[in-house]
């Protein structure tokens, strides 16, 4: 994957280009510091590690369909003015009660259970054109006929590797330099991405104002904003990181799941797929999307697990090409309930030195009062 920060990139860009709506978290997190430790005015999450808050922030916006603004006051948002973020609070202890209550605290309800994208969730049945059963008993039948005839993961994971180009040839890349254009909207902007192994990523969006970066050195994550300084990765946005290895992905599947199960046939963009879910002990799993025809790996569905629920992340892959034996996207876009971006590689440059510098995680300033 030639992004393997997309998680973080997501948040890096949507960020920059709208981070007058978007609470920044202190820069660094103190380690093993709860919620109540590190921001004010805490009343419901408290107890959780400080690192989590701002990933439940982005599931609330992503179940309602709002930004920060719609519970918070820009640049003041311990404030308890607006009555939205009181009835935030009332609903957080609401989900928290019926999943203690009904489900042994698992999060089975969320916000998004009733909101479903809209601040304000539909109580009345919506009467639909077709029927909706008839669809959906369709779909079962067509899995249930799929099922007996799916190869098992083994046979699907070689014939990703062999497409690929081969372990040996996956193994030869130590380095990887791409640049390229990133697309939201109409906007573009340069982007330039280092990649070296086993596990290290720097990506830069060149915006106006000056260069966004996430980065990931194998052992913390980074991201910067231009006016916002640097701020270290969450817990779970590190986890994300490390599980979008590249270029060992391809080899390393095996290790990075402790399981993978073969779930279906699905269209994507009108290609047949095989889908196979990537187990991980303590995390969310993830799905992954192989060509049927081709055998290469064009979507990646991961999730960040949250106090809150889960906030989903889809990486589509295309453009494949063969660079240096090895056959790579150069085009992913990746979405997220909060919008999407693609990113387009016109240069590219292989086992070439990068400086340890650039894989250095930058000195953060002094965390701001919040």
């Amino acid at each position: 994957m030639s992004l393997a920060i997309n998680v973080a990139m997501t948040v890096l860009v949507l960020n920059a280009i709208c981070r007058a709506q978007s609470p920044q978290p202190p820069a660094p997190l103190p380690s093993g510091k709860t919620t109540e430790q590190v921001y004010k005015n805490i009343q419901v999450l408290k107890g959780v590690p400080a690192d989590q808050l701002i990933p439940a922030m982005q599931f609330i916006t992503a179940s309602l369909g709002v930004q920060c603004d719609f519970c918070h006051l820009e640049n003041a948002f311990d404030k308890d003015d607006k009555e939205t973020k009181q009835t935030a609070r009332k609903m957080m202890r609401m989900m928290f009660a019926i999943n203690k209550d009904n489900f042994d605290g698992h999060k089975e309800v969320t916000c998004y259970a009733c909101h479903r994208g809209a601040h304000k969730p539909v109580a009345i049945p919506v009467i639909e054109e077709e029927p909706i059963q008839s669809k959906s008993e369709d779909k079962a039948n067509h899995e249930e006929g799929n099922a007996a005839s799916l190869p098992d993961a083994d046979k699907i994971i070689e014939k990703y590797l062999q497409a690929m180009g081969g372990a040996d040839a996956v193994s030869k890349i130590s380095t990887r330099l791409q640049k390229g254009t990133l697309t939201v909207g109409t906007a573009q902007f340069p982007v330039e991405v280092l990649t070296r192994r086993p596990a290290s990523r720097v990506a830069t969006v060149h915006f106006p104002n000056g260069g966004s970066v996430a980065g990931f050195n194998g052992q913390v994550g980074w991201l910067s904003t231009p006016g916002h300084g640097v701020h270290e990765m969450s817990s779970a946005e590190v986890d994300a990181s490390q599980m979008d290895s590249y270029p060992n992905w391809a080899t390393d599947l095996r290790q990075i799941f402790k399981e993978l199960r073969v779930q279906q046939l699905e269209q994507v963009a009108g290609r047949p797929t095989y889908v196979v879910s990537g187990i991980r002990e303590n995390r969310p799993p993830a799905q992954l999307y192989f060509d049927q025809q081709s055998g290469l790996l064009i979507r990646l569905l991961r999730y960040v697990d949250t106090p809150l629920g889960l906030n989903p992340a889809q990486i589509d892959y295309a453009d494949y090409r063969q660079e240096g034996g090895v056959m790579t996207p150069f085009r992913w876009t990746v979405a997220r309930p909060g919008g999407r971006f693609t990113i387009q590689i016109n240069q590219m440059q292989q086992n070439v030195p990068i400086d340890d510098e650039k894989f250095a995680k930058p000195a953060a300033s002094l965390p701001p009062e919040h």
